[in-house]
């Protein structure tokens, strides 16, 4: 009868339909991330340490017998404090005539650098009378409002130069005093005075370092002790040149490693403009370029020469679409990801603009909301079926392919050695 033959043919196709379903590969699993907006940084990385901005490596003024230095590391001092004392060696003809010419050579900088003041001095009066001169056309309405800025830049640099002008005269008369009290003091040891040549303190601060505190006999020049001021800490990042270029003033910085719970805040002070070479640990030749920064935070317990990670800043945005670095992979000649559409995976290439080991700025081929496979292995491929690790198969994929056969009796159960050719498999 025709009901019958409809019968047949409707139980046929169905047979049919759940052999191919059986025989079907299953959905590969994958991991997945959704593409959302949102901040986004760009960094350089690498290693580190602290300095003291102002770091005095004090020296022996003459050669004689140092008495021992009382002194430890980390001891504070004050400014002109006597940190140490040498008991000069008499002197011969030809070091009188060096002590001669030093002090001569002394105050002959000393002069240079009064004139410097001088004529600092004159540059910056000059740049506060244009300054004045300028404010005044301004409120006139002359002159645009740009050209006082300028000019109160202009006085304002003229200060700054005079006053480093003023510590150089300074760091000048000082240097006249030791050349002078090295000659004093050994005149007065010649003559049986038994005068010693004492060490000060160039500023306040604490001892770094004591290299070797004993009582012995030194040379002109041989350093006895490192002074430093805690509280004008610096950071120097030594980055590859090829990174360094990358780097510029005013750039923000994230000191890490140090010990503490978070991250310090700092900034890009300068960048040296010279590299120099140094050896990896595999051997290789690299050139290093030193970036100093700043502290913004206080370091708290960091002192001098301790070893950080900073994380200078390159680029930076608020919102700004992105993907996981790990869902990249090259395709020809563009970046491509796996985007995962109705169950299976589509390959989509796309134009990607800032990344850091993380992320990647989409610049065109996503949208905020879809979702790209990470880790793509080499089963995945275009129109493939996929299903995410974390939600498992519904329905009928739960179900294996032996209960599917049992459920449709013996006359359908494919032959071990068919399904065994049809099963998917990977070459590597």
């Amino acid at each position: 009868m025709p009901w019958k033959r409809l019968l047949l043919v409707l139980v046929g196709l169905a047979a049919v339909a759940g052999l191919i379903f059986v025989l079907l590969p299953a959905p590969l699993p994958v991991d997945g991330a959704q593409v959302q907006a949102g901040a986004m940084q760009v960094t350089v990385d690498d290693q580190g340490e602290t300095r003291s901005h102002d770091r005095f490596v004090l020296s022996a003024p003459v050669a004689g017998r140092l008495a021992r230095i009382t002194l430890h590391d980390g001891d504070a001092v004050t400014e002109n404090q006597v940190v140490a004392q040498i008991a000069p060696l008499p002197l011969s003809r030809r070091e009188q005539s060096e002590i001669d010419a030093r002090i001569a050579a002394a105050e002959a900088v000393q002069r240079e650098a009064e004139q410097h003041v001088r004529h600092a001095d004159e540059d910056a009066a000059q740049a506060r009378r244009e300054y004045e001169r300028i404010r005044k056309i301004v409120q006139d309405g002359f002159m645009s409002p740009q050209a006082a800025e300028q000019a109160r830049n202009l006085a304002v640099t003229a200060a700054n130069v005079a006053e480093a002008a003023r510590f150089r005269a300074r760091a000048a008369a000082a240097d006249v005093k030791v050349a002078r009290s090295a000659l004093s003091v050994a005149s007065a040891a010649e003559r049986g005075a038994g005068g010693l040549v004492p060490v000060r303190a160039p500023m306040a601060g604490r001892i770094l370092r004591i290299p070797d505190p004993s009582e012995r006999v030194v040379a002109v020049g041989s350093p006895l002790l490192s002074i430093g001021d805690l509280g004008g800490l610096e950071i120097v990042i030594e980055l590859l040149s090829s990174e360094a270029v990358k780097v510029a003033p005013g750039m923000p910085v994230w000191v890490e490693g140090w010990g503490g719970e978070r991250a310090l805040r700092a900034r890009v002070r300068r960048v040296e403009p010279y590299a120099v070479t140094k050896v990896s640990a595999l051997g290789i030749e690299e050139k290093r370029v030193n970036v100093i920064a700043d502290f913004v935070d206080p370091p708290g317990p960091i002192g001098d020469g301790f070893r950080i990670t900073g994380r200078i800043v390159i680029w930076q945005a608020d919102q700004v679409l992105k993907v996981p670095a790990s869902a990249l992979f090259r395709c020809a000649d563009a970046w491509c990801v796996f985007v995962i559409e109705d169950g299976r995976a589509r390959r989509r290439a796309i134009e990607v603009g800032h990344r850091n080991l993380l992320e990647a700025e989409v610049s065109r081929g996503l949208a905020a909301g879809e979702r790209v496979i990470r880790y793509p292995s080499n089963e995945v491929e275009d129109g493939v079926r996929v299903r995410l690790r974390d939600q498992p198969e519904r329905g009928a994929r739960e179900r294996t392919r032996a209960d599917l056969a049992a459920a449709m009796g013996p006359a359908f159960a494919p032959a071990p050695q068919r399904v065994a050719v049809l099963r998917p498999t990977v070459s590597f």
